[in-house]
């Protein structure tokens, strides 16, 4: 029983289902499982306080205070008019040193000079360029998918042909041994054949760890497993145009975007503000000072009005302000003319090396045809015992590494086309 329960916990597995097998598949899961995926919501949210803060400018503010204070000196009638009156029979104590109140100031702003309007698209465009820099930085990840994916192709030609090659190499070793029997064929001409065997045997395993090590450093960037097959061999499509549509020209776009949006703000903070207010406050003294000289009971009081402001300070800074944003935009424009200058460079780079890798192909496949001819009349002369062993090693050497350059080519041929698509985002 304790047996059948430790099988059954190793069962379980430990990953998602494995379903990554295509460039496309591995992309997209690459780019849902990469941690950084996850600011996009942050930063949604971010955006939405700041719009929020933004229309709450036009929310009443309403501001409940209170104070308690003593003063050492208190608003008086002058002596002798005091004294004046106290003959008349009128005592008038005047205004008590200690003074409260209890106040609620309520402002609603009428006209605010566009400022809530430029905080609101200060907002938007942050949020954008945010969003924008986080595309750049999601689509470098699927360079480095591609790479991945490409040298995976690579190691499994490799192991073909190497596997192909052993076959060959088991083939005529079984040949050997036979004529060895019938005294055709000298020991040294089988342990040549045999050693060659081992040697790429050897190879294999080494090919194969490296491709294991390659699926592993995949899996971890898509967050499942590989199935045990061979990858899929992307289909070779040409980028339709050498227009770029890389996410990075949008990010400069977003940039200029939010200049643009501090450029509005500097622009409002020139004009004035206008704003109405009540006041109502219940307290010592009131607004009616005499009645507070003659009575010291608390009264209920109430202001209204409108305010204006207007900040001239403003101005002082307006220049260097804008100057700012003009010296920010300008280097911008200049990033953006390195970065096209340096696609126009990658792309002539790439479209040599496709036209060049094309060339290989089709040469590649006579010289395989070439090859494997002379390999078959090696054999057919090594039973005959007019070829030695080393030469017919030579032979299948050269057929193996005829058929791995072919696909080598057609395998760095379909990586050079997509790279100059992931370099024009097509």
């Amino acid at each position: 029983m304790k047996r059948f329960v430790i099988c059954l916990l190793l069962a379980i597995p430990t990953t998602r289902l494995a379903v990554a097998q295509s460039l496309d598949e591995c992309r997209r899961l690459a780019r849902e499982h990469y941690p950084e995926i996850r600011q996009y919501d942050l930063i949604a949210q971010t955006e939405q306080y700041d719009l929020s803060n933004a229309a709450r400018a036009w929310i009443p503010q309403i501001v409940l205070s209170g104070q308690a204070m003593w003063q050492n000196v208190a608003v008086n009638f002058p002596e002798a008019f005091s004294e004046m009156l106290a003959q008349q029979g009128l005592h008038i104590p005047g205004m008590r040193k200690d003074q409260y109140k209890v106040a609620l100031d309520v402002s609603q702003t009428i006209w605010d000079g566009g400022q809530s309007k430029a905080n609101r698209t200060i907002a938007e465009a942050d949020a954008a360029e945010q969003r924008s820099r986080l595309d750049v930085s999601l689509y470098d990840l699927q360079a480095r998918v591609d790479g991945l994916y490409f040298g995976i192709l690579l190691l499994d030609e490799q192991v073909a042909q190497v596997e192909a090659k052993i076959g060959l190499l088991e083939s005529n070793l079984s040949r050997m041994q036979v004529y060895r029997k019938n005294g055709v064929a000298m020991q040294a001409d089988v342990d040549a054949v045999e050693a060659e065997l081992l040697a790429s045997r050897q190879s294999l395993g080494q090919i194969e760890a490296s491709r294991a090590s390659y699926r592993r450093m995949l899996e971890l960037f898509i967050g499942c497993r590989l199935r045990d097959d061979a990858l899929e061999r992307p289909v070779l499509c040409e980028a339709k145009s050498h227009l770029s549509a890389h996410p990075q020209l949008a990010w400069f776009d977003a940039q200029h975007e939010k200049l643009e949006a501090r450029r509005d703000a500097v622009r409002s903070s020139l004009t004035p503000r206008f704003s109405a207010f009540a006041q109502g406050f219940y307290g010592y003294p009131g607004l009616d000072m005499f009645k507070s000289m003659v009575s010291a009971d608390w009264q209920l009081n109430a202001i209204v009005g409108v305010r204006m402001s207007w900040n001239i300070g403003a101005f002082y800074t307006k220049r260097n302000n804008l100057g700012k944003i003009d010296a920010a935009q300008r280097q911008i424009d200049v990033q953006r003319d390195i970065f096209l200058f340096n696609t126009q460079v990658q792309t002539a780079q790439d479209d040599g090396e496709i036209a060049r890798l094309r060339k290989a192909v089709t040469e590649d496949t006579r010289i395989v045809e070439l090859r494997r001819s002379v390999r078959m009349a090696a054999e057919s002369k090594l039973e005959n015992g007019v070829i030695d062993a080393t030469d017919l090693l030579q032979k299948i050497t050269d057929e193996t590494s005829a058929m791995l350059n072919r696909s080598t080519h057609e395998i760095e041929l379909l990586q050079a086309v997509y790279r100059l698509k992931h370099t024009l985002n097509q």
